[in-house]
């Protein structure tokens, strides 16, 4: 499945095989022609013993844990599939001011959020 391309405003040009989606609230050179309301998805995580054991280790020469980066990375992958598909059932073309958060759920697991406006956009005239 490809995963949805978060844009800046300055690269709208951009093709992804799904609907854009912005940090921005406006768009240079369109215009919102219909606000459909707010979209989320999220994704609930638990860390793996082997990665702990791993980061553990990590921890005591420093540097980048990996698994943790991967496993994060695949985590707003996630959301952001859930966020997009949600917004392409609604009717929508585009996601504006999209943001993403992180919640710890528990000692060993973590939500990651992201949410947006759902929008339909038209290029100006």
């Amino acid at each position: 499945m490809s995963h949805p391309v978060v844009h800046a405003s300055s690269d709208i040009d951009h093709k992804t095989t799904s609907l854009p989606v912005f940090t921005t609230e406006n768009i240079p050179g369109h215009t919102v022609v219909h606000a459909i309301g707010m979209v989320r998805g999220s994704t609930i995580r638990s860390r793996h013993l082997g990665h702990d054991i791993m980061a553990g280790l990590r921890n005591l020469v420093g540097g980048e844990i990996h698994e943790y980066t991967k496993m994060i990375a695949e985590s707003r992958e996630q959301a952001l599939d859930r966020m997009v598909a949600e917004a392409l059932a609604r009717g929508a073309n585009a996601v504006v001011g999209t943001r993403f958060t992180t919640t710890t759920v528990s000692n060993a697991a973590a939500e990651i959020l992201v949410y947006g406006t759902a929008v339909v956009i038209e290029p100006h005239p």
